[in-house]
């Protein structure tokens, strides 16, 4: 039985990371190739090649689902068309053994795949994505489009730049009355956290009266404020990037702000039940194997992989984005998809055994 399981160890996990490593190869190519198609100021190729190095965790993540599904297609698919599952069925061993054996390395490129998620995507991009808007933005107001759009009570905030250090490049302020009206704008120049506050440094202001507008210049400063450098590091990422606990963190936050938490929420559901539909989807894989494509040619088998995990991720955000648009319980929108997914990979595989 040791002998089987490091065959069948062997039959997941190469064709796998092979996948993986080519899927992940062309995403940063193509990616870096429009990149290129937004090269201004000190933002030129060199920068765009280490935003695309940078951002390489995030891609690994994404596309593991995909590659494991992809990776046990191939590995079963090898041993079907060789006459060797034929032979291990035949020696005693049932569907439900294979299919456990072929789980087991799975499960450890889950396991593998939580800390990558949780620590390393969420730190690597919000260094690319505050080192791509210093170089595009150039320190100027609202002249990157990376910058970062924030509300916290009466003011709006735009940020170029967050570093992971705890220091904002580029900071406009925009101060509303309880009229919904403008009173004061605020560029800084550079913000520093000191463990309570935010030093300001290069300010340059405007306040808005009913019958004029004075304009200040001030070289230091003081910013009260509830944001801290870990709120803004999830601030600057899209939800889908961030971890489990920083998206909780954030919508408590976002709560006490009378903001929406939805999206954030459903991301939070979608991450913690990603390992199950990646379950269900092996399970697929297998019973198409064992089942109906048990005589096609690798490159069918193949085909309705990608058939496969196309329709669960459209399906996902269908669900995802249905679930924003009327407002109903984003975990309904986030179990569904991995519930059916893992139901029908069960079901399936009842009917080959």
């Amino acid at each position: 039985m040791k002998l089987l399981k490091r065959y069948f160890w062997r039959a997941v996990m190469i064709p796998t990371l092979a996948i993986l490593f080519i899927i992940v190869g062309l995403d940063c190519l193509f990616g870096f190739i429009y990149e290129l198609e937004f090269l201004r100021g000190n933002y030129q190729v060199m920068e765009a090649l280490q935003f695309i190095l940078t951002t390489t965790p995030r891609r690994f993540y994404e596309y593991m689902p995909m590659a494991i599904l992809l990776g046990t297609l191939i590995g079963l698919s090898l041993l079907a068309n060789s006459g060797e599952l034929s032979v291990i069925r035949a020696a005693g061993v049932s569907t439900l053994k294979v299919s456990w054996l072929v789980l087991r390395p799975v499960l450890v490129l889950i396991i593998l795949s939580i800390p990558l998620g949780e620590y390393l995507t969420p730190y690597s991009e919000q260094v690319a994505q505050s080192n791509r808007s210093m170089a595009e933005g150039g320190g100027e107001a609202l002249r990157s489009k990376y910058g970062y759009w924030h509300r916290e009570g009466p003011e709006f905030i735009h940020i170029n730049a967050v570093q992971p250090n705890g220091v904002l490049h580029g900071l406009t302020r925009y101060r509303f009355s309880d009229g919904q009206k403008l009173t004061e704008t605020q560029y800084v120049n550079r913000a520093i956290y000191q463990g309570e506050s935010w030093s300001l440094e290069g300010i340059q202001g405007t306040r808005l009266f009913a019958d004029h507008v004075e304009t200040y210049q001030k070289d230091q400063g003081e910013w009260q404020t509830e944001l801290t450098p870990q709120l803004l590091s999830i601030v600057v990422l899209k939800p889908d990037n961030l971890a489990l606990v920083k998206l909780l963190e954030y919508t408590r936050y976002l709560k006490r702000q009378g903001l929406e938490t939805a999206d954030y929420m459903l991301s939070f559901w979608q991450k913690l039940f990603m390992p199950l539909a990646t379950i269900g989807m092996v399970l697929i894989a297998i019973s198409f194997v064992f089942g109906p494509l048990r005589e096609v040619t690798m490159g069918l088998r193949l085909t309705a992989g990608i058939v496969a995990g196309l329709i669960f991720h459209y399906g996902q955000q269908f669900f995802g984005q249905l679930s924003l648009v009327f407002h109903t319980d984003p975990l309904l929108a986030a179990i569904l998809p991995p519930s059916l997914c893992l139901v029908l990979g069960i079901w399936l595989l009842q009917r080959v055994r």
